[in-house]
């Protein structure tokens, strides 16, 4: 996030958890990404009392009716593991042909900040990224599927692009652009 936000909105500096007094963070349990993405917005805002950004994301796989979806990082069960996950997706897509293996990233990203009343102020953006899984695993970047996956015009796995060309078409880049005129606008408002 940082790296997206930061040279989009120059004048906030970016804090992570580590940067904050520890707090108890929700457990994501919403049906969708924007449910959770909000939780996770609100806690931030809750617990520190700074605006907060927070965003949920995961691989929809066609051939599987939008699954792994929000269950993404957890797909193979406690605990995480990526390495179990890809295992089991490449398990399941085995007997998938290549015209059915369409794929997409989906992300949503929620800003929550204090309002002028004592509420919470809530926004929530959305990015997506078209792609296709792939009958192997390549590439060491990123992380979670993105050794699977290739985007819609590229030949190379998420994780064979570097940080820069992944940020400008990934769904949390395309979120996080949209989002950044919004933080963007409450800081100069404030």
């Amino acid at each position: 996030m940082e790296r997206i936000l930061a040279p989009l909105v120059p004048q906030v500096r970016v804090l992570g958890l580590d940067d904050v007094a520890a707090y108890d963070e929700p457990v994501e349990d919403q049906p969708d990404f924007a449910g959770n993405a909000l939780l996770k917005a609100r806690a931030g805002v809750a617990a520190t009392g700074l605006p907060s950004v927070a965003d949920d994301s995961g691989l929809c796989v066609d051939a599987l009716n939008g699954m792994p979806g929000v269950l993404s990082a957890r797909w193979s069960g406690p605990p995480k593991d990526d390495a179990r996950n890809n295992r089991l997706l490449l398990d399941q897509m085995a007997d998938v042909p290549d015209e059915r293996r369409g794929a997409h990233f989906r992300c949503a990203v929620a800003f929550c900040h204090p309002g002028p009343d004592g509420t919470v102020v809530e926004q929530v953006v959305a990015g997506r990224m078209d792609g296709r899984i792939l009958h192997e695993v390549r590439g060491s970047g990123g992380f979670g599927y993105d050794v699977l996956f290739a985007a819609e015009g590229y030949d190379v796995t998420t994780a064979e692009l570097s940080r820069k060309e992944k940020d400008a078409i990934s769904h949390r880049g395309k979120a996080l652009r949209e989002l950044a005129p919004l933080v963007a606008g409450f800081f100069a408002a404030g």
